[in-house]
């Protein structure tokens, strides 16, 4: 009964995905703005607040970082950083091939907001 117990407690945390996680894979989509990261952030945070209800948006030392995460698990990251002329953009997702909950949005938003 214990190494059921301890199978499943170890199952569940490896679902677990922070940022972190997402940061050190390759990136989904990773292009440069000439907008500078506070505006390019506040142009694609209400949109993703439209999709999805679970963002939120923080700054940074170098720029801005919006989330979506449910469950313990960071779904998607956009990371904002300030560059020599306006900012570098990279969105990360913990599944980029599988389809969620207004994921196309959030991409669209991204891209849309360049």
């Amino acid at each position: 009964m214990r190494i059921l117990i301890g199978a499943f407690a170890v199952a569940l945390l490896a679902g677990c995905v922070s940022p972190g996680d997402l940061e050190s894979k390759d990136p989904s989509i990773s292009v440069s703005t000439a907008k500078d990261p506070k505006r390019y952030a506040l142009c694609v945070f209400p949109r993703w607040q439209n999709a999805r209800s679970d963002v939120s948006m923080s700054e940074t030392e170098h720029g801005y970082r919006l989330i979506a995460a449910s469950n313990n698990m960071t779904d998607e990251l956009l990371s904002i950083r300030k560059a020599s002329k306006g900012s570098m953009v990279k969105l990360y997702q913990r599944m980029a091939w599988a389809y969620g909950y207004g994921r196309s949005d959030m991409e669209r938003a991204v891209k849309d907001c360049l």
